[in-house]
């Protein structure tokens, strides 16, 4: 049973400021070792400078936290220069950054071929309905030129040279989508801020001030002071998200419902309550088979879009030749122009039919992350663009001839003796056309939880060699329920054909708008350069959107609302992480903030909180930290709210990588405290890894036995090297855990790892003038113990492990402060619900629950 101890925690002095140089709202905590106005300054310095101009973590992290040391001392929270550091060389390594993978031959040709599966579905279906959806009367020969113009070169520059050719060049680390747009922009740029605890997860870049033209120096310097702009821009990724969600919802509802309607052609008597129970059953029937994984429902649904797109193209092109081939004068887009001249309001009205010939296309961003950029440039360059050409084409070339097929064009202008067979592939296509938006709602998902905008839910990696590829089990039965409603609700595809286009429409405007800031601060182009192409774009999208909304009293009021719902969720929850990290910035320490070692006897609090020394509990005591890179928050409420510690203290903290799994060699990083028998142990681990399991105990004593072994003169490993740091030395794998990341068929884009930390390794073997001073002001804790106490510490580790083992596991409970207003209250209140309805459980940890000891502690927000 486990053991728990709850206390209502007084907030540490805390000074919270406004930083005039992060601009107007940010928050700057004096006491904190995130001080940004510290990290402001420090970025400006050319200590973090690589020779392309970028700021990376590493440089930034080491004069930062002297700069955060000074400023501490300045205010007594230090005990002097001659107090020692937490001794932590393995806290951060290049390889916990997430990587792009890379992929060539035979996988790169086989994910190509996924991506026509997955992808190409929705978009792939859309000759069933684009003639029929822009027309309501059989249409003259000059205007179904003029639409077929405009869809030509809405493929064209909407799609491929929008999308395939620039905006899924703005990844972040191979995810796609708004919101990776808006999760690289951030790197770049000050616009949001971060999980304190995961912040060092990030690989932070920000270019000098010298590297970037002036007028994006300007822009630059505006967006980060302005707190309007950040907030649009938080508002845009979040409702990006929320829109091609609740476009996951009608999707599937849309394609399936459509796909069995299309059974009337052959059985015109079917019930309408047939079409919906058959409906729903292959909705549940989809939505079942997402376990499996992208990969194999990629690799299973390909040949069914393939054999789809191929139908298209032959019919398109015996339409061609048979009827009317002087449709292809719809190349030239001046056609385009003077359909919409001509026609007035009724031809900007039917953009909104037009539309429909490209949506999908915010799919085949958001799905860059279970597939590549490569991979689908290959699929639409080389087979679903000129398909789909072909099709609409052909079909024009038809209806040119026989003006009333508009109304079903695909059927009616089929070869003869092809009907049943495209009717099959149509219904098969249309049932997997939902594929593209429910594999971007896993991808999303998992990228708003990365930035706190959602509660941590469980994500399931599907695949060993495609690491992006994900499946989020709660979102895909949530998605299952909804999408059932939805098709019983509306029953009929004329009702959900008015409900979509206009959320896609939203979303391709926020790329545009995402992508051109990329432009400028991460490819460094000229804001001059960038704004007539982001000009001609916009006023396209503009002109769509425009169209669209004019379907929001027929049905797009209910995407609308949903994606609404979606957005105040997460923005509810982003609200509230935010003022949670506010109220836990005061535990953000090393452990010499708290506590000290005394001269000869135990350990003693720091005068700050007291000085008393703790009493000594003889047992094994494990400090639980999810992912910080500082003192577990529940350390310091143990020790000083009980003024007392372990006999030896473990510091444990997962760090979770991105790659299935990590070597048992690279996976464990011991460093000492600066306390006698206090140490870190840092787990690296990939999502196939079990990490907690019934014998961690034993599992962590036997990494600090090999660690302090090796301290011993005599001992050493040969995948070890000491390497000299000041006046302290500690010890650092020859490996990281990113180099058994890397699987034989795929590389990443960045450079080493471990060459990154072979010549940090050598420069450090010899004099530098370039090695950081502070190491030298504040040595380190390896410096305190010698060889002669090693032995002594081996003892000390084994006795308290063979007395008792603890767990020891924070719960923090949130409380809302006295005299809060109504409305921040009404917030505060459903994040907290939220908050403790999503919560892990200490029951499903997989420890021993008789040596759990749970420290339940209260934070005022």
């Amino acid at each position: 049973m486990a053991t728990t101890i709850r206390i209502d925690d007084t907030p540490h002095p805390l000074h919270v400021t406004k930083s005039n140089d992060n601009g107007p709202g940010n928050v700057a905590v004096d006491d904190g070792i995130y001080n940004m106005r510290d990290f402001t300054r420090t970025a400006t310095a050319s200590s973090g400078l690589d020779s392309d101009g970028i700021f990376h973590m590493r440089g930034i992290t080491r004069t930062f936290s002297r700069n955060s040391s000074k400023d501490k001392d300045k205010r007594g929270l230090k005990g002097g220069d001659g107090d020692p550091e937490d001794d932590d060389p393995g806290l951060l390594r290049s390889g916990d950054f997430k990587s792009r993978q890379v992929f060539h031959g035979k996988l790169l040709w086989w994910l190509a071929y996924q991506s026509i599966g997955v992808i190409y579905g929705d978009i792939g279906t859309s000759p069933l309905y684009v003639y029929s959806s822009t027309f309501t009367a059989p249409p003259s020969k000059e205007d179904l030129v003029g639409v077929l113009a405009i869809i030509i070169w809405s493929l064209t520059m909407m799609v491929t040279v929008k999308y395939v050719l620039i905006i899924l060049r703005a990844d972040n680390n191979g995810e796609g989508g708004t919101f990776s747009t808006y999760s690289l922009l951030s790197r770049y740029v000050n616009i949001t801020n971060r999980d304190p605890r995961e912040a060092s997860l990030v690989e932070m870049k920000r270019y000098g001030t010298g590297d970037l033209e002036k007028a994006g120096q300007h822009m630059r310097r505006g967006l980060e002071r302005s707190q309007v702009a950040k907030t649009l821009l938080k508002i845009m990724g979040v409702l990006a998200v929320s829109m091609v969600m609740s476009d996951g919802v009608l999707t599937p509802a849309q394609s399936v419902l459509g796909a069995v309607q299309g059974l009337e052609v052959v059985a015109p008597n079917i019930s309408k309550s047939t079409i919906i129970g058959t409906t729903a059953a292959i909705l549940i029937l989809l939505f079942l088979v997402q376990p499996f994984g992208t990969s194999k429902i990629a690799t299973t649904f390909a040949p069914i879009v393939i054999i789809w797109l191929a139908f298209n193209a032959i019919f398109g092109i015996y339409n061609l030749a048979k009827f009317d081939a002087t449709v292809l004068k719809a190349f030239n887009p001046g056609f385009a122009f003077k359909y919409l001249i001509r026609n007035k309001s009724d031809g900007w009205r039917s953009l909104g039919g037009i539309l429909l010939s490209f949506t999908g296309v915010e799919a085949l961003f958001a799905d860059l992350g279970a597939f590549s950029r490569k991979a689908i440039q290959i699929s639409w360059l080389g087979y679903t663009f000129p398909s789909l050409l072909l099709a609409y084409i052909g079909q024009a070339a038809y209806i040119s001839v026989h003006p009333d097929a508009y109304s079903n064009p695909f059927f009616k202008a089929a070869p003869p003796g092809t009907l049943y067979p495209a009717l099959i592939m149509a219904i098969l296509a249309a049932v997997v056309a939902s594929q593209a938006i429910i594999t971007a709602t896993f991808q999303l998902l998992a990228q708003i939880m990365k930035l706190s905008y959602f509660p941590q839910i469980k994500v399931v990696h599907t695949s060993k060699i495609f690491h992006g590829q994900l499946y989020v089990p709660l979102v895909n039965w949530l998605l299952m329920i909804g999408t059932v409603l939805v098709a019983a609700i509306f029953n009929n595809t004329t009702s959900l054909g008015n409900a979509y286009g206009v959320c896609v429409m939203f979303v391709t405007f926020f790329d545009t708008c995402m992508v051109s800031l990329a432009a400028i601060f991460v490819w460094r182009i000229s804001p001059y350069l960038v704004v007539l192409p982001w000009l001609t774009i916009a006023c396209m999208d503009g002109a769509y959107l425009s169209s669209a909304l004019t379907k929001v009293p027929a049905g797009a009021w209910f995407t609308i609302t949903l994606a609404a719902i979606l957005a105040s969720l997460f923005i509810l929850w982003r609200f509230g992480k935010e003022q949670q990290w506010a109220a836990e910035a005061a535990d953000h320490f090393p452990t010499t903030h708290f506590v000290k070692q005394g001269d000869e006897g135990p350990i003693q609090l720091k005068e700050v909180y007291g000085g008393q020394s703790l009493s000594t509990i003889r047992s094994f005591g494990i400090f639980f930290d999810k992912g910080g890179g500082t003192t577990p928050p529940v350390f310091s409420q143990f020790v000083i709210k009980l003024v007392a510690a372990p006999e030896v203290i473990v510091l444990f903290h997962l760090r979770p990588l991105e790659t299935p799994s990590v070597a048992p060699e690279n996976r464990y990083t011991v460093s000492r405290l600066a306390i006698r028998n206090g140490y870190r142990l840092i787990v690296r681990h990939g999502y196939n890894d079990e990490v907690i399991t019934p014998d961690l105990a034993s599992l962590i004593r036997e990494q600090i036995h090999k660690f302090i072994r090796r301290s011993i003169p005599g001992h050493g490993e040969d995948n070890e090297h000491q390497i000299l740091l000041g006046t302290g030395t500690h010890l650092v794998s020859n490996t990281t855990a990113e180099d058994t990341a890397q699987t034989p068929s795929s590389e990443t884009s960045d450079s080493s790892p471990a060459d990154n930390d072979s010549k940090f390794a050598n420069s450090a073997d010899k004099p530098s003038t370039t090695q950081d001073p502070s190491l030298e002001k504040y040595p380190i804790a390896s410096s305190n113990w010698n060889g002669d106490d090693l032995p002594a510490q081996l003892a000390k580790l084994d006795e308290a492990y063979n007395h008792q083992v603890l767990y020891i596991i924070g719960k923090e409970q949130m409380k809302i402060k006295p005299g809060t207003g109504i409305l921040r209250r009404t917030l505060l209140r459903a994040f907290l619900w939220i908050r403790d309805n999503t919560r892990t459980k200490i029951a499903n940890l997989r420890v021993p629950m008789d040596r759990v000891f749970e420290v339940g502690f209260v934070k005022d927000i």
